[in-house]
């Protein structure tokens, strides 16, 4: 796709500063050193893969903005001292300063040397170039020197014709919404008893990396699958941090590509959760939930995001698909991801990260949580957006593994 979706616009405009700030993240780690060399091979792979492109702004009112290529690339970033693995998702949390994909560079490849005699290499990028199983397939594409993936700039459709295009949709969508009545905006306003104030670091993470015959057992036993486990951990966790609701409200991201391509091809739908309820109702709740997805208010054309200025659109938008967790299935990585040439990987994450947050653009969201399958393991990344009730990395990570437990699985924290 040459030209940037609605949901592409919305990450675009959190990277200007109207939202929460999102980049994505893949994180290896192995067991040794990792080959300078060949840290250098895959980086310049990623340079002339799918992820080097930028926005380019139109000439045209109401013509969406169109990717170009961009062959610019930050150099490899290497921590300057050896880490200690109790300090590795600390540095992996800041790897995502400084990309604009816009104007350079929207992802960077960053390495760190592990006290444990082994290597963290970070591979991130802006949310607005790619959404977590884009990421997986365009560093999939890079590894197996996959050139069929590379983005199609060609044949271009003019913005002249672009702009009639979507001013034709809104125009006629937006009619006929009115004749229903004016639409209310979606309120993002938590359901919580104080809004959050939280001082220092707004977010912190936590890796649980646990094997996928033992989480596969455990969804059985509790009449659910993989994935209603896993939304039944995430919202467990948030209870016992504190949070006083009866319901808990999660917002599922569906993957909606037919193909693997690299974008932002995601829609989101939405479940409540009780505190009476399990992995084997959240299955059903999970399943209803994904035959239907979130729509504009008012049935409102969302192209209108795209063709009205940029703080307008975040106006109209704001909290829209934001609820009190968010979980994120990834799903299974490539096998290509197993491995760094010849260092196998212990273990492999995909998640978002939230570079420069502040307490004024915390979401309503207070745990979102991030699950992939690689190999015989399953991966879950968790970051905590609730600085009053997680006040730091470690109660995060003993909260997980505390929850896990309960739900009798044998996990590994990184």
């Amino acid at each position: 796709m040459t030209r940037l979706s609605v949901v592409d616009e919305i990450f675009l405009r959190t990277h200007r500063g109207l939202g929460t700030p999102i980049a994505l993240q893949g994180l290896w780690r192995t067991a040794d050193l990792v080959d300078p060399a060949l840290l250098a091979q895959v980086h310049e792979a990623m340079r002339a893969g799918t992820l080097g492109r930028r926005v380019s702004r139109p000439r045209v009112p109401g013509a969406r903005r169109s990717w170009q290529p961009n062959v610019r690339a930050y150099p490899i970033a290497r921590a300057a001292d050896i880490l200690p693995v109790a300090e590795l998702l600390d540095w992996a949390d800041a790897q995502g300063d400084g990309l604009d994909p816009e104007y350079g560079p929207g992802w960077r490849l960053s390495t760190a040397t592990l006290n444990d005699g082994g290597s963290l290499v970070s591979l991130t990028c802006s949310h607005v170039l790619a959404d977590g199983r884009a990421l997986a397939v365009a560093v999939d594409g890079a590894l197996r020197g996959d050139r069929d993936r590379q983005l199609n700039f060609a044949a271009l459709e003019s913005d002249w014709c672009d702009a009639w295009h979507q001013w034709t949709i809104v125009l006629r969508g937006t009619a006929a919404a009115l004749r229903q009545g004016i639409p209310r905006q979606p309120s993002a306003a938590s359901r919580d008893e104080q809004p959050r104030t939280g001082y220092g670091t707004m977010a912190h993470s936590a890796i649980l990396q646990c094997p996928a015959a033992e989480w596969d057992r455990a969804a059985v036993r509790h009449g659910g699958t993989a994935n209603s486990l896993f939304i039944h951990l995430v919202a467990t966790m948030l209870w016992n941090s504190g949070f006083p609701a009866e319901t808990i409200e999660a917002s599922l991201p569906v993957d909606t590509r037919t193909e693997p391509r690299v974008d932002n091809d995601l829609a989101m739908t939405e479940i409540a959760i009780r505190r009476s309820d399990t992995p084997a109702t959240v299955r059903a709740l999970a399943r209803s939930a994904y035959e239907r997805r979130m729509s504009a208010p008012g049935g409102m054309p969302e192209e209108l995001l795209q063709v009205i200025p940029d703080r307008w659109a975040y106006a109209l938008s704001k909290g829209a698909g934001e609820r009190d967790i968010l979980c994120s299935n990834i799903g299974t990585l490539p096998a290509s991801l197993r491995t760094l040439g010849p260092h196998r990987c212990t273990g492999v994450a995909a998640r978002a990260i939230h570079p420069g947050l502040t307490a004024a653009r915390l979401p309503r969201t207070r745990l979102a949580g991030y699950l992939c399958r690689i190999g015989d393991d399953y991966v879950l990344s968790l970051v905590s957006l609730d600085p009053d009730r997680i006040e730091s990395a470690a109660a995060l990570r003993e909260l997980a593994v505390r929850t896990a437990a309960s739900a009798r699985l044998r996990t590994r924290a990184w």
